[in-house]
């Protein structure tokens, strides 16, 4: 599986505009497997439960409020890499200039 760090990466949006490519983008993330949904489902949680844990320490600790930002930061840099392969298999080319 590759990893696409932008939406512009991706081969098969490629030449569209950002509206374009999202709306592409949600076509094809309604299109996942629930297993595969799952799985991004899964990813997210692993994401968003360690900031829970960070900010319930941070009344022992207030630096537990440092990493708890910086895993929200993280997190559309974790995901979106994860969420573009995924979704990826599922693009169709764009058609050429003339080929309409």
């Amino acid at each position: 599986m590759k990893f696409y760090f932008t939406a512009r990466h991706i081969p098969q949006l490629q030449g569209l505009s950002l509206n374009e490519r999202m709306a592409k983008l949600k076509d094809a993330e309604n299109k996942l497997t629930a297993p595969e949904k799952m799985i991004l489902n899964i990813f997210k949680l692993l994401i968003i439960v360690p900031v829970f844990a960070f900010i319930l320490r941070s009344s022992e600790n207030w630096f537990a409020l440092v990493w708890a930002g910086l895993f929200i930061l993280a997190y559309p840099f974790l995901l979106k890499p994860f969420q573009y392969s995924l979704c990826a298999k599922y693009l169709v080319a764009a058609p050429k200039q003339g080929e309409e």
